[in-house]
Parts: C-alpha cells; sequence; structure tokens
C-alpha cells in the first residue's frame, strides 16, 4: 500500500485504515548506527581485545594462556604462553586511585600461589614444583635466592595465598593487608558488633519475609489498576476540597499575621531595634499575603473553568480499567521492557571492557611496561558507544510506547470489540516493526540531542564545583534545568506522536505536529489530566508503599532474631514504589494515548450516520451529559456545530 502524499493540504484522520511505511531514512540511519555499534564489537573481538579481557596479558604484551607475536622493542614479548592462563602481579597493594590502575608488574603464571611464601626459598621451591615462576622471565629459579633483581623482579615479600577470580584468570590475594588501609573504616565498623553488623543480619534472617512483601507489592499494583478507576472520582473531589481549603485557609493565616504584627508595631511595644525588624516582618508579611491571595484567585478560577474537565478525567480512568480487562498482556510490558534494557546494558558494559583493552601495544619508556592504547579515529569509539548507549536505550523505551499506543487504539477504533486481533500486543509490535521504527528511532534521537548535552553540562558542574564563581555555578544549573524540562516536554510530545502515528501512520513530525494543536485545542482538559490524574496515580503508588510498609512492620515485629529491622523495611518499600510505578506508568501512557484518541474522535466525528463516534460507553454517556448541560460543543473540524450524536454502531 503505498503512502499518502505529505503536500495534501487537508488530510482526513482514518484511524487503522491505511498503513504505510513511516521515517524510512530515519531507519536507514539508526540500522547503519547499530551495525556501527556491532563493528565496534567485532573490532575489539578481532583485535584480541575480549581475549586480553578475559584471559589478562602480562606487562611486556603478552596475552595468557596463548601464543604471542613479538612486539618491537620488547624483549620479553612474543613468549609462549599456553601453559600459563593466570594473571600474577608482583606487588598488588601498589595502587594507582588516581587512575585506578594496579602499577604493579604482571606476568602470566600457571599457578596462583595458595598457601603464603615468606622467603625467596619458597618461591624457589613453589616454581619447581608447580613449574609457575613468579619472578621475572628472564630470571631462573635456581637463581630466586641470590639474583641481583630479585627485589624489583620478583613479587614483595611475604607473598600472600591467593586464588584467580572465576572467568577473569587474575590473582587475587584472599587477604592482603594493604586493602584494609582503604577499607580500615569500614573493616572497624564491622568486626565490633556494630549497627551495621545487626542491619545486615537482619536482611538475612528476614529475607523470606522480604520476598513475601515484594510479592504483596506486586498482587497491590495489580489491584490498584483495577480498583483506581473506581475509587478515582473519590479521590479527585477529595484533592479538589484540600486544594481549595489549604490555599484558602493558607491565604487566610497569612492575612491575620500581617494584622497582628501590624498593630503590634502600631502599638510601639518594641525597643527601637525591634521597631525596624518588626517593620520588615510586616512588609514581608504585606507581600506574602498579597502573593498568596493573587495565587489563590487564580488557582480557584482555573479549578472553576476545569471543574467541567475533571469529569473527562475520571472517564478516561473508567475506559483505561476497560483497556486492561480486554489487553491484560499491557501489565507485562514493562517487564519486557526491562528484560531488553538488561540485555542490552549486559552487552553495553561487556564491550566497554572490550575497547578498555583495544589498541596497539605501546612501551611505555619511563617504565619500560606494555599498555595498550587506541590511536588516531579509533580512540572516539568510545564517544560513539556511548551515545549507542543513550540512544539505543530511548529506543527501547520509546518502542514500548508505541507497542501500547498501537494495542490502545486498536481497541478504541474497533467498533466490535469481538473482532479485535486474538494478540493485540503482539500484533502492536509487529504492526510497529513492519511500519514505525523509523519514526521510534527519530523520537528516540530526538530525545537523545537534549540528554547528552545536559549529562555532559551536569558532569562538567559535578567536576568544577567549588572551583568556579557562584555566578557560573548558577549559569550551568539553570542551563540544566531548562535542558531538563525540554527533555520532559519533548519526551510527553514524543509519546503523543507515537499516538497519532499508530491512529493515522503518518511520518513523526505529522504526528508531532497533529498531535500538538489537538493538545493546544484541548489545553484545559490537558491541564486537567496531567495534574488531576497524575495526583491520583501518586496517590495510588502512595497508598501501595504504605500498605506494603504496614504489612512489613506488621510482620517484621514478631522477628526476635534481631532488633534491627529498618534496612529490611526500606529494601521492601523501595522495590514497591518501583513495582508501583512501572504499573501505574503503564497506566498513565494508556490514559494519554485514551485521550488523544477522544480528542481525535471528536473532532472529526459527529455521530451521523457514516461519521459515528468510535468511542466507548463510558465517554459517550460524558459526552451526553456534558452536552445537556452545555458545557460541551466542539465542532467537526470544519467550524461547525456537531450534529446530536447516535449509538449507531458503537459498543461499550
Amino acid at each position: 500500500m503505498g503512502c499518502r502524499n505529505s503536500s495534501e493540504s487537508k488530510r482526513d484522520w482514518k484511524p487503522l485504515e491505511e498503513r504505510c511505511c513511516t521515517d524510512i531514512p530515519w531507519l536507514i540511519v539508526f540500522t547503519l548506527f547499530s551495525i556501527g555499534m556491532v563493528c565496534i564489537c567485532g573490532f575489539a573481538i578481532a583485535t584480541g581485545a575480549a581475549s586480553r579481557l578475559i584471559s589478562g596479558y602480562d606487562s611486556y604484551g603478552n596475552t595468557c594462556g596463548q601464543k604471542n607475536s613479538k612486539i618491537e622493542g620488547v624483549d620479553l614479548s612474543g613468549r609462549e604462553m599456553n601453559d600459563k592462563k593466570y594473571v600474577f602481579f608482583l606487588d598488588p597493594c601498589k595502587i594507582d586511585l588516581i587512575n585506578r590502575k594496579i602499577q604493579s608488574i604482571a606476568l602470566c603464571v600457571s599457578k596462583c600461589p595458595v598457601t603464603e611464601l615468606k622467603t625467596y626459598s619458597d618461591l624457589k621451591q613453589f616454581a619447581l614444583n608447580n613449574g609457575s615462576e613468579l619472578c621475572s622471565y628472564d630470571i631462573s629459579p635456581t637463581r630466586y635466592p641470590n639474583h641481583a633483581e630479585r627485589f624489583s623482579k620478583c613479587p614483595k615479600l611475604p607473598v600472600p595465598p591467593s586464588k584467580p577470580i572465576p572467568v577473569f584468570h587474575r590473582c587475587i590475594p584472599v587477604d592482603v593487608g594493604c586493602y584494609a588501609e582503604f577499607a580500615q573504616a569500614f573493616v572497624t565498623f564491622v568486626s565490633d558488633n556494630s549497627v551495621l553488623h545487626r542491619v545486615i543480619t537482619g536482611v538475612m534472617a528476614s529475607k523470606e519475609i522480604i520476598m513475601g512483601l515484594c510479592l504483596l507489592a506486586l498482587v497491590l499494583s495489580l489491584i490498584m489498576m483495577v480498583v483506581i478507576r473506581y475509587i478515582s472520582k473519590v479521590l479527585v473531589w477529595i484533592l479538589t476540597a484540600l486544594v481549595v481549603i489549604g490555599s484558602i485557609g493558607g491565604t487566610g493565616v497569612l492575612w491575620w499575621l500581617y494584622v497582628d504584627h501590624k498593630n503590634a508595631l502600631d502599638n510601639k511595644t518594641t525597643s527601637v531595634f525591634g521597631k525596624e525588624v518588626a517593620a520588615d516582618n510586616v512588609k514581608a508579611l504585606l507581600i506574602y499575603a498579597i502573593g498568596a491571595t493573587v495565587f489563590t484567585v487564580i488557582l480557584l478560577l482555573v479549578m472553576f473553568f476545569m471543574r467541567k474537565r475533571v469529569a473527562l478525567t475520571i472517564a478516561l480512568f473508567h475506559v483505561a480499567g476497560k483497556v486492561f480487562i480486554h489487553l491484560p498482556l499491557l501489565v507485562l510490558q514493562p517487564f519486557w521492557t526491562f528484560l531488553c534494557l538488561m540485555l542490552f546494558w549486559v552487552y553495553w558494559i561487556a564491550v566497554l571492557l572490550f575497547l578498555g583493552t583495544a589498541g596497539t601495544p605501546i612501551k611505555n619508556n619511563a617504565t619500560g611496561l606494555v599498555e595498550y592504547q587506541m590511536k588516531g579515529p579509533l580512540q572516539y569509539m568510545v564517544w560513539y558507544h556511548a551515545v549507542g548507549l543513550i540512544w539505543i536505550n530511548e529506543f527501547i523505551l520509546a518502542f514500548q510506547q508505541m507497542t501500547i499506543a498501537g494495542a490502545v487504539v486498536t481497541y478504541y477504533f474497533t467498533r466490535n470489540k469481538s473482532q479485535m486481533p486474538a494478540t493485540p500486543i503482539l500484533s502492536a509490535m509487529a504492526r510497529t516493526v513492519r511500519y514505525h521504527l523509523g519514526t521510534v528511532a527519530k523520537g528516540s534521537f530526538i530525545i537523545t540531542l537534549v540528554k547528552i548535552p545536559r549529562l555532559i553540562l551536569t558532569y562538567i558542574h559535578s567536576q568544577l564545583k567549588g572551583k568556579e564563581n557562584a555566578c557560573a555555578r548558577c549559569m550551568l544549573k539553570a542551563c540544566v534545568c531548562c535542558l531538563w524540562c525540554l527533555e520532559k516536554c519533548l519526551a510527553y510530545l514524543n509519546q503523543n506522536a507515537y499516538t497519532a502515528t499508530a491512529i493515522n501512520s503518518t511520518s513523526f513530525c505529522t504526528s508531532a505536529r497533529d498531535a500538538f494543536l489537538i493538545l493546544v485545542e484541548n489545553a484545559l482538559r490537558v491541564a486537567a489530566i496531567n495534574t488531576v490524574g497524575d495526583f491520583v496515580l501518586f496517590l495510588g503508588k502512595v497508598l501501595i508503599v504504605s500498605c506494603t510498609a504496614f504489612a512489613g512492620v506488621f510482620t517484621l515485629n514478631y522477628q526476635r532474631d534481631y532488633t534491627v529491622w529498618v534496612l529490611p523495611l526500606l529494601i521492601v518499600c523501595l522495590f514497591a514504589f518501583l513495582v508501583a510505578h512501572c504499573f501505574l506508568s503503564v497506566f498513565e501512557n494508556v490514559v494519554n494515548v485514551l485521550f488523544l484518541c477522544f480528542a481525535v474522535d471528536t473532532k472529526y466525528n459527529d455521530g451521523s450516520p457514516g461519521r459515528e463516534y468510535y468511542m466507548p460507553k463510558a465517554l459517550m454517556e460524558f459526552v451526553e451529559n456534558s452536552k445537556k448541560m452545555g458545557m460541551y460543543k466542539p465542532d467537526d473540524g470544519d467550524g461547525r456545530e456537531m450534529k446530536p450524536m447516535t449509538r449507531g454502531g458503537t459498543l461499550a
């Protein structure tokens, strides 16, 4: 099916009727970028970086466990290391804290010392018995005790027992005294039966309770998604009452304080110095009272004009609950997204570690040791890899948003719900992969363009903290805040653009423009949904965390094996909030998609034959009630008042 002509002056929305590929150039760009990410991984593996990372290499450029090539200018390079699979450090305590490197000479050995070696004779005997030479390659084991360079080319005595790290083949001492120097405070804190020791004991003793409470948080989140549409109306009116009472009460208190301080000043009951302070307080209270009055009046006016739109928020919550009944697999979207993100993060970290050992062997003239460094254009691969982390991460999140939008759009614009696809979630995924990956790539790239400079400025601000003047610090902080706000606004617009693409199969820019115009036309409704709706969902999160915490306190109170259970309770509360946030964020996305569908439906349909509404019964009742009360008179997109609607072809 061919794509529509983008030059049309007026384009009718035809939900789900036409499908075409969108933003193909951006899909090509993203594909090429992803191929570049794969090439970086392939380069690291092809140049031996992967084997050097896993097997390790010595200070002369030899990779342990394999045959090596000669490095020009390095005498001890190019050695046969097939039987020497472990990296041994002569002085593991010689650590460069600034560059986070071990400055000690590293050798490839066939076995790590399992017992303490106190003398050079012990080193000799260990080498003769096990074939593992712990001194430099150019020293014979028989000459260890008397060699002139034994102090610089042999390990520092005594050699502590060590064991190889799983997978990475490095000999790490089991108990090294120098490590205690860096962790002395922590060791002392734990060793004397401190609070931390009791807290850790509490976590270990209550692991079954923690798992049970986490499961409870999961169940409560699922229940909340079903129940919230029934209690949303109550929560909305409670919120309204609290806001009105709080704003009026706060303003009244400020005026009362102003009058009280003004009378005290007029009565001249204070000293000369006290009069100055009292006068300043009176002026400040007057300013605060006037500001609070203006704020309260504006707030009450906004709430007065928005009171009719709150009913739409409640109706959308009601319909969102029905969406999850018809599309129960929507609740699993956070799990699949988290799994994809975890797999990508593991891959990204692995490649980053590969790049740390990639490059050309370079001899350090000062130390005579070999280091692997990337030169020329290759050194920018790390930056390319870092951009890939942000872009692909945002791409995965955007794919979830497009999938949710596609599934909800299918539900909304299918008149007969019995004719919906058997697997609407999988159908939405397949439709996204087939038609709209370019749109997802473009939307995620726009977020990346904003996020990268924000992260850079945040890093600069943290590095220069305490060094720059106050003006520079404020400017940096202001730039970071502005970019953060821009990122949030773009993320919200992107989400609505994905919904518009799912509805009408248009490109990202066209969808973003259409979505923006519709949101502007319904600004008060958007404000109601984004304030009242978000606050209701926030209350839901607080309720889940509170119930889980209460159950945790009630359960942990009967444990007598330990006295400190603050950490287990914090772990449970944190998990409960994360779970509630994941589930209710999906609920929020569904509400936003439903609103845009509703706005498009009421803009381009009027309920007449041939232009029947798609909306479910709950939203139709809202429109009917609004029209009866004279609150709702939208037009059909041509400036004509909408005709009385009919229920033809619309099912709940």
